[in-house]
Order: structure tokens, then C-alpha cells, then sequence
């Protein structure tokens, strides 16, 4: 068995910062940095470490530093050395069994506080909407409502939406979609076949984890560095595994709220195109732009091999559960084809609807933007004040803050919160592997006053926390 590499560029980017932050011997300093890295999903499984002598070249210091470093790190376990083959990243007692709860639970009991799930409440504009739906209903009901495509009229309504934003469409170049996960899973049927790998970025979106898992397929992560993507490290994974497929939430990534510079988007392509493998980029969350509008399709587009994935679900409100898929034709013929053995299309109200909405967008996402930037400020504050030791990013959009715990405790602390009240979803469901056990999602979605109950609620939570509790892996559940 072939196993993937890393780079000494990539692996020293990941190390960041990382002789002088702790106390200790230089080789002790080096193996603490690269624990976290493997620990925090950074650094991925199986992943094979350059040699000794260019990884010390890399990081500038000795070989027998490195050596010593290395080795104490295959004493306890996060290593795995056989001869001639390198050193390969573990975890020492094997990669847990991933829950697969579903992340929407059903009602909350009696005075939780549901912080695991990443949706904010309907747009005052859905009433609205609705509306207008019903009465263009009654042109369409001589039809027999099927449309694997979607109604002709959403797609060109959506066709103009990236047209406008600077990305010329055409109304083939889309499909309608029951949301961006149904989306997501017909372009897996598509693409894909078992045991086929798939580049995602990491930490992500737990439910396409699910997807992907259970098509049969293998996610392969590369880490998330300090800001923006690992491109070389996206780059490696493609030479090496030769994946059918890759999967990126571009735009305020669920769940750091990162956004990807069209830079950075271009070569991601690039890479792809060369490796033959097609990209997908989530932009579920593109409208959600808290300090200030982007520019989204800052780069020459090829003709084929970049899929974008688009929702309402975020924007105005999940209960409509439409997405979109734009392609180019080809890929959209062939979708429809597949899709007729799964459903045949999208209910034809809410496809009304969402003609209404994104006919009539402005007014309601900048209302959604100010409430969002709001909560996001509110939650911010009282989260560094109550809990000074997390270290938290501000994201430029989004639905969620990140945030790094001192120790390796999530799972933990998602047990006991839910018995101070607060339902949070633990670091590693957004990973694989067992990995991001030093990190929490904490979503903006609710009121300023439930966010101040929440976070004094995590406070006493947090401080109960024993270290080396072991937490119910319940806790591993339903998130958005």
C-alpha cells in the first residue's frame, strides 16, 4: 500500500510559530507541535513525514533534534515507522468510530439551548414568498410537475444570479436541487465508485463526511493551516491518491468561517485539472458576508471540472431544502440522467418561491447580514471575556466562531454542558479520525439574549470539567 506524503514547505507552514511557545528542550518543543498537528486534524493519518535530514533543513535545526523528536513521538504512539517506508502519522489507540447521528435533532428538551446546530431562524421575507408561490401556482398545475432539472423559470433566475456576480451562465448550466447535500450526494453517484477517494478540506462539514462515507468512498483530509487553504498540500494529495473527486467549502467555511481568495481558488483548479480530478466548491454560505462583499469568480473559469454547489437553506431558510448545482452542460445531462433513478425533482412550490426570493434579494440578506454581524460581535465578546484561555478568530462570514481549547476536552465538555443545558457539538464530528478533540463550533444563530445564557451556562460547564473526563459519545451528534 501506497501512502500519502507531505512536503517540508507544508509541514513547516503547519508547525507555524512552533520553537519558543513551549518550555522544554528543542526536540520536545518540535514533537508537542507535531502531536497537536495530528491531534487537531491538521496533520492527517496516514500521511508520511519528509525524511529526517530535509525535515531538519526545512525547520532549520539539527538532524539529531529531529531524530529525537521523531522518536518520542513513535514512543507514544503517534507514529508509526517501518523500515525504508518513513515515518507515518497515527494516533495511539487506532481512529474511533465516527458517529453518524444525524445533525438536526428533533425537538429540544425542556430549557436546552441548541448550540449544535448552525441555522438561523426563517427571513422575514419567507411569508412573502410563499405568497407570491401560490399564486403563480395555478400556471403550472396543467403540468404533471415533474423536473429533474427544475422549472425553466428558477433556472434562469438563478442562471442570472451568477451572471450578475460576475460568472456568465446559462440556464443548461444548472440544476435544482433538494439542497446542497442532495446536490453533493449526486455528484458523488456521478463521479465516483467504491473505495474512490475524495480531497476535502479538514475540519468540514460533518454531513458530507456522512456522504462520502457512505457511498463506499474515502475521505482523504488535508489540514487547514493558521488562515486560508494548504494549496501544496491540496496539490500532493491529488498527485498522490489521484482522487475522482474534491470538496471545498469555499466561501465562510462551516465551521471556521474562512473564505477562500479567488487566488487560491485558481490554483486549487489548476492542480485538479492536472490530476484529472473534478472540484467542487460549497458556496452554501457565499451570501452571508459580514464584513464586507467579496469577490467570488476572481479567476478565469475552465470549461469543465469545477462544480459549484449553491443553497437557500442559509440564506433564507432550511425548511425550503433547495440547492442548485452549476456545471457545465455536459456534467448537467448527465446528472439528470442518474437522478431519475433517485427522485424527480424538486417540488415545484418552493422552486416558486425561491424565484421570488432571489428576484427580490437585497433587502432580505442585508437584513440577515446585520442581524448575523450583530450576534456574531455579541458572541465574540462574551466568549473572550467569560473564557479567556480559547483562542478565537474573528470570521469574516458565516454562521459559526471556531474555538481552540487549551486542552484536548470537546468531547468532554459537549457532555457536560448538555447538563448545564447548552446542546453543543464536539470538535471532532467535524473531522475524521477522531481528530479536532482541542476545538469547538460555537454558532451565532440565536438571539443576543439566549447567546448570553448560553455562554454563562458554558462558563460553569467548563470550569466543572475535570481533566481526563471521558464524555458519552452522544455527544458526537446532530449539527448544520
Amino acid at each position: 500500500m501506497s501512502y500519502r506524503r507531505i512536503g517540508p514547505a507544508s509541514l513547516t507552514r503547519l508547525l507555524g510559530a512552533w520553537r519558543g511557545e513551549r518550555t522544554g528542550p528543542t526536540y520536545r518543543q518540535l514533537a508537542d507541535g507535531l502531536r497537536l498537528l495530528i491531534l487537531d486534524g491538521r496533520l492527517p493519518l496516514d500521511v508520511v513525514l519528509p525524511g529526517e535530514r530535509e525535515l531538519a533543513q526545512a525547520l532549520e535545526v539539527s538532524r539529531t533534534t529531529v531524530t529525537a523528536a521523531l522518536g518520542r513521538l513513535r514512543d507514544d504512539g503517534f507514529l508509526d515507522r517501518r523500515q525504508g517506508a518513513g515515518a507515518r502519522t497515527r494516533l495511539p489507540a487506532g481512529p474511533g468510530e465516527r458517529g453518524v447521528t444525524p445533525l438536526v435533532a428533533g425537538a429540544a428538551a425542556e430549557g436546552l439551548l441548541d448550540m449544535a446546530s448552525a441555522a438561523p431562524a426563517a427571513s422575514d421575507a419567507m411569508h412573502q414568498a410563499y405568497a407570491a408561490a401560490l399564486s403563480a401556482l395555478p400556471a403550472h398545475l396543467p403540468q404533471h410537475g415533474y423536473a429533474p432539472l427544475g422549472l425553466s423559470v428558477l433556472r434562469e433566475t438563478i442562471a442570472a444570479r451568477y451572471t450578475r456576480r460576475g460568472l456568465p451562465t446559462s440556464p443548461d448550466q444548472i440544476m435544482v436541487t433538494n439542497g446542497a447535500l442532495h446536490a453533493l450526494a449526486l455528484m458523488l453517484r456521478l463521479t465516483c465508485g467504491p473505495g474512490d477517494r475524495v480531497v476535502i478540506d479538514h475540519p468540514t462539514y460533518p454531513h458530507a463526511i456522512d456522504a462520502i462515507q457512505r457511498a463506499s468512498l474515502r475521505a482523504l483530509p488535508v489540514g487547514l493551516p493558521s488562515a486560508s487553504w494548504d494549496v501544496e498540500g491540496v496539490a500532493a494529495a491529488f498527485r498522490q491518491s489521484g482522487p475522482r473527486l474534491a470538496y471545498f467549502i469555499s466561501d465562510f467555511h462551516n465551521p471556521t468561517g474562512r473564505w477562500m481568495a479567488p487566488d487560491v481558488r485558481a490554483a486549487i483548479v489548476e492542480a485538479a485539472l492536472r490530476a484529472r480530478t473534478t472540484v467542487i466548491f460549497d458556496e452554501t454560505l457565499t451570501d452571508l458576508w459580514l464584513d464586507g462583499p467579496v469577490d467570488r469568480y476572481g479567476f478565469a473559469e475552465p470549461d469543465e471540472g469545477l462544480v459549484r454547489l449553491g443553497s437557500t437553506g442559509k440564506s433564507f431558510w432550511g425548511g425550503l431544502r433547495l440547492g442548485w448545482i452549476r456545471a457545465d452542460v455536459q456534467t448537467i445531462q448527465a446528472l439528470s440522467l442518474r437522478r431519475s433513478s433517485v427522485d424527480l425533482g424538486t417540488p415545484v412550490l418552493e422552486q416558486l418561491a425561491v424565484v421570488h426570493l432571489l428576484t427580490n434579494e437585497d433587502a432580505a440578506l442585508d437584513a440577515r447580514r446585520a442581524l448575523l454581524r450583530g450576534q456574531r460581535d455579541h458572541l465574540l465578546g462574551l466568549v473572550r471575556q467569560a473564557l479567556p484561555d480559547w483562542k478565537i478568530a474573528c470570521p469574516p462570514g458565516g454562521l459559526s466562531l471556531w474555538a481552540e481549547l487549551p486542552g484536548a476536552v470537546s468531547t468532554s465538555l459537549a457532555a457536560t454542558s448538555e447538563r448545564f443545558g447548552v446542546r453543543l457539538a464536539a470538535g471532532p464530528r467535524f473531522g475524521v479520525d477522531g481528530a479536532f478533540e482541542r476545538f469547538m463550533r460555537l454558532p451565532f444563530t440565536l438571539p443576543n439574549e439566549t447567546l448570553t445564557e448560553v455562554v454563562a451556562r458554558l462558563a460553569q460547564a467548563y470550569a466543572r470539567l475535570q481533566p481526563g473526563a471521558v464524555a458519552s459519545r452522544s455527544s458526537m451528534g446532530a449539527v448544520v
